[in-house]
């Protein structure tokens, strides 16, 4: 499955690495962006720029974030389609207090199923 299909695709199967791949990029990529807008934002003495920088940063993160969640409800549906759940399960990420750590637990850590399973061939 090429990189297109599991970033955009809501079908198919992807394993535990390549989940812990995109989340590992994707940590790294924010991390990267907090660390060149939070120094410019801190570089200068003047209060005032470093409010107009702390806007731009808060401007800058939020469009970033919007252009990742297809990818990351992608690579999550097709996470819970490997242990043989719809990808509705991704909606328990919103339970509050244990929703986070369940989708965290069965994303990140629970096997996939092994062979074929409805959701299609097991990951390569």
């Amino acid at each position: 499955m090429s990189w297109g299909q599991i970033l955009f695709s809501f079908e198919g199967r992807v394993g535990r690495k390549t989940y812990w791949l995109y989340v590992v990029a994707l940590l790294v990529l924010f991390g990267i962006l907090f660390a060149i807008m939070g120094g410019s934002a801190m570089s200068s003495g003047d209060p005032d720029a470093a409010a107009a920088a702390a806007g731009k940063f808060g401007s800058v993160v939020g469009i970033f974030g919007l252009l990742t969640i297809w990818p990351s409800l992608a690579v999550q549906v097709k996470r819970w389609h490997d242990v043989d759940k719809s990808g509705w399960w991704v909606l328990i990420s919103f339970v509050p207090a244990v929703g986070g750590l369940i989708a965290l637990v069965f994303n990140g850590f629970i096997a996939g199923t092994p062979g074929p399973n409805q959701f299609g061939p097991p990951p390569a």
